[in-house]
């Protein structure tokens, strides 16, 4: 049986985790309340972009100058480039495990190509770094201070290499932001471009020729989503962390609970055994 001065100081220890894990909650909070407004912000940005994506390439569609453009060109998938964005750090539950078996469930899906991986994140990287994997590009900690030239260098290199047929498809992986207690992982392919078939209603007075126009959309599409993955990444690991660390706040209590419990019936048995001794010890000597 452990003594008294053992269940104090491991009582000691859950508490000062406890506060540890109440104060990276606290954080998490309020950082997820600005990548929240961030999220919410971008999303009819990237809608709009897609209505003027689909009514160019409507117009546009049937010169076969725009449709041989490089980032619409299609071909069998036997080198695939995969952006992966994960956090820089962990405690946040099996949000980076998702995003990882998502990847891997991308792999098994296309079995005899080849992968190549640009990774956001030190998870992500970390990961396919010890399986040796073929690696493009690393960007750790921008996800810290998301900006849109982070996302616009990606999407070049990215488009470089497809353009040049060093890959043959590009998927981006990420995590969409549903609410506090919800993301999704989401294996979108971002090359080549899919125009969308049907056109919006609204009627647009072309200055430029819409070929030029829609040769100017398409990276800034790609731009686009890189971007808005990183934001839709960056609210779900708060939201992810800040849930974990709610969990682990609510777990510490009740091992609390536990030990106090426990050392107060150690406490008691102790005081009982000190007074049987006492009373036998009066006993003895009568």
């Amino acid at each position: 049986m452990p003594s008294l001065i053992d269940i104090r100081r491991r009582i000691r220890s859950v508490k000062n985790t406890q506060q540890i894990t109440k104060a990276m909650k606290m954080v998490s909070a309020a950082k997820l309340r600005r990548a929240q407004e961030r999220v919410i912000a971008s999303r009819p940005y990237a809608g709009i972009l897609e209505n003027i994506l689909a009514n160019v390439a409507a117009v546009a569609g049937s010169d076969e100058r725009v449709m041989s453009h490089p980032l619409l060109a299609r071909r069998a998938e036997k080198k695939i480039q995969i952006v992966l964005l994960t956090s820089d750090r962990g405690l946040a539950g099996a949000f980076n495990t998702n995003l990882i078996k998502g990847t891997q469930k991308l792999m098994a899906d296309h079995p005899g190509a080849q992968f190549s991986f640009e990774l956001i994140g030190r998870k992500g990287r970390d990961f396919f770094r010890r399986r040796e994997m073929a690696i493009t590009g690393e960007h750790l900690g921008i996800l810290n201070k998301i900006q849109a030239s982070d996302a616009e260098a990606i999407a070049k290199s990215a488009a470089e290499l497809y353009s040049t047929g060093d890959s043959d498809a590009v998927y981006l992986i990420y995590n969409e932001y549903k609410s506090v207690v919800s993301q999704k992982v989401l294996v979108k392919k971002l090359l080549p471009i899919v125009l969308p078939e049907e056109a919006a209603t609204t009627d647009y007075i072309y200055e430029e020729p819409p070929g030029q126009l829609l040769g100017s959309l398409l990276p800034k599409y790609v731009e686009n989503a890189i971007f808005s993955g990183m934001l839709e990444t960056s609210a779900s690991e708060h939201a992810a962390r800040m849930t974990a660390m709610d969990a682990a706040s609510t777990n510490a209590a009740e091992v609390i609970d536990k030990l106090t419990l426990y050392m107060n019936r150690v406490r008691q048995a102790s005081i009982t055994k000190e007074i049987i001794e006492v009373v036998s010890g009066a006993a003895a000597l009568e």
